[in-house]
């Protein structure tokens, strides 16, 4: 989405969405949006937009997770210190309030070494790399994601070794 305004002139709004053959879906890509495997354990979710979090809770949810939520690094910290069973932080890495998404796992991981990460972003990962907001080889979902690829990078997070 591209947004552009100037005083006196208005503003446009260009919204680039993938394109549609207009065909029915077909059987590989039935098969792979069928095969979403979940989980039972508890994943945090730090998400600042109200209206994200809520999705991406509902998302993770309906795979069969338990979930707790934070709008920033501070709600996120005080459950982590709080609560007992987190096996997974699903942060976002551009967050207002003094700490993004690195510097929360960071600090996490000195309360809780053996927690899972996984970041996620709207910028690329390019962008994220670059301009030293992560680490390459870290666990990044891009945004805008699917139901299936954030049902494999859970799993992947969970799985991965520390």
């Amino acid at each position: 989405m591209k947004i552009y305004s100037e005083e006196g002139h208005g503003t446009s709004v260009k919204l680039y969405l993938p394109r549609s053959t207009g065909l029915p879906e077909s059987t590989t890509e039935a098969q792979a949006t069928s095969t979403v495997v979940g989980g039972v354990e508890t994943v945090l979710i730090v998400e600042d937009d109200a209206l994200v979090r809520k999705y991406v809770v509902t998302q993770i949810e309906s795979l069969g997770y338990a979930t707790l939520e934070a709008a920033n690094a501070a709600e996120a910290l005080d459950i982590i210190d709080n609560h007992g069973d987190i096996d997974l932080l699903f942060t976002d890495v551009i967050m207002p309030g003094g700490m993004n998404g690195r510097q929360l796992v960071d600090e996490a991981w000195k309360r809780r070494p053996q927690l899972k990460a996984l970041f996620t972003s709207g910028y690329t990962e390019n962008a994220i790399l670059h301009h030293g907001r992560l680490d390459v080889g870290v666990l990044l979902l891009a945004k805008p994601y699917r139901k299936p690829e954030l049902a494999r990078m859970l799993r992947v997070a969970l799985a991965a070794a520390q």
